[in-house]
C-alpha cells in the first residue's frame, strides 16, 4: 500500500515539476531549453512522420501504441517513452512533431507534461534523459509484452505469430510466416530502419549537436 501511494506521490511532484517548467519557460512548449539542441541535425521526412502515426513502422510494439492512441485517445506511459524515442531518435524527426501529435490525440493531453516529456526524450530540457538512452522498441516490447497480448490486440495481422516472434517478425522463419498469413513487407511492414544503425545515427547527430563533430 505504501509503495503505491509513493508511486502516486512520485506522479503529482512530476507534475507539478512539469508546471513549474511551462511557468518560468513557457518556450518549452515549442523550443528546446537547451541551446544547443537549436541546431540539432533532424532530417526526419514527412513521409516517415505519417507511418509512424499510423503505426505502421515495422516495429510491432511501436505500432501496437501508435494505433492505440490513433483509436483510443490514450496510450501507456512506458508505451509513449518508446515511441517518443522511436520517433526523435530512430527518425530522427523534431520532437515538435510528436507533441503536435499528442496534443491532437490525447485524451489526458496536458499541455505541461506533454512539453516536458517531449523534451526530456529529446535530451533537450530539464533534467532530461542522457542523450545516449536510445530506447530499443524489440527489448522493450520482449521485457514488457513478453507474451505478445499488447501487440495482438493493437496489431492483429501478428495476431497468429508464436509469441516469440511478435516482437520481431521479419526474423521469423518462412514456414512460421506462412502459417501464420503473414507477407512482411505486405502484410506488415519490415522495420523502417535497423535499430543499430539508427542509434549509431542519432549519437552521431548528438555529437554533432553538441559540437563534438
Amino acid at each position: 500500500m505504501h509503495q503505491a501511494a509513493d508511486a502516486f506521490l512520485r506522479q503529482l511532484i512530476w507534475r507539478d515539476f512539469a508546471y513549474h517548467q511551462l511557468i518560468h519557460f513557457p518556450e518549452i512548449l515549442h523550443s528546446p531549453l537547451r541551446s544547443q539542441f537549436q541546431a540539432f541535425p533532424w532530417v526526419g521526412t514527412s513521409a516517415q512522420l505519417e507511418k509512424w502515426k499510423e503505426g505502421r513502422t515495422g516495429y510491432p510494439l511501436v505500432d501496437a501504441g501508435m494505433r492505440q492512441l490513433r483509436e483510443t485517445g490514450f496510450i501507456h506511459n512506458r508505451v509513449r517513452m518508446v515511441v517518443a524515442s522511436f520517433l526523435v531518435k530512430h527518425l530522427l524527426i523534431p520532437w515538435t512533431a510528436g507533441s503536435d501529435w499528442f496534443r491532437e490525440t490525447l485524451v489526458d493531453f496536458d499541455e505541461a507534461n506533454n512539453a516536458m516529456g517531449w523534451q526530456w526524450v529529446t535530451g533537450s530540457g530539464i533534467d532530461a534523459a542522457p542523450y545516449f538512452r536510445i530506447f530499443n522498441p524489440i527489448m522493450q516490447s520482449e521485457k514488457f509484452d513478453p507474451n505478445g497480448f499488447f501487440i495482438r490486440r493493437w496489431v492483429p495481422e501478428l495476431g497468429e505469430l508464436p509469441a516469440k516472434y511478435t516482437h520481431r517478425p521479419w526474423a521469423a522463419p518462412a514456414d512460421v510466416l506462412e502459417e501464420a498469413g503473414i507477407r512482411i513487407g505486405e502484410d506488415y511492414p519490415f522495420p523502417m530502419i535497423d535499430h543499430a544503425l539508427a542509434r549509431n545515427r542519432a549519437l552521431a547527430a548528438y555529437d554533432t549537436a553538441k559540437g563534438k563533430a
